[in-house]
């Protein structure tokens, strides 16, 4: 059964709540991609094992990398832009 024949009949009304929920779920789930490149950052920072943190997260090495790289470089632009 596909989602499409589980849902009743819908109305604009419905269709926008439908839509509204799916902007928040976007919402927060690039907050919490944000936390977790956080704490992936964290955890390189703290000298965690790449291999526990791609164990833990289900990324690759390649991707923890980038993960890594782009974090610090927004740090230090933040830190560039405070320093302004």
């Amino acid at each position: 059964m596909t989602p499409s024949e589980t849902l009743p009949l819908v109305d604009k009304r419905s269709l926008e709540h439908l839509a509204s929920r799916f902007r928040e779920s976007e919402q927060r789930t690039k907050i919490l991609r944000e936390e977790l490149h956080s704490a992936i950052h964290r955890a390189d920072a703290d000298e965690v094992s790449q291999k526990d943190i791609c164990e833990a997260t289900g990324y690759t090495r390649q991707q923890i990398r980038r993960i890594v790289i782009a974090e610090k470089e927004r740090l230090a632009e933040q830190k560039t832009e405070a320093a302004e």
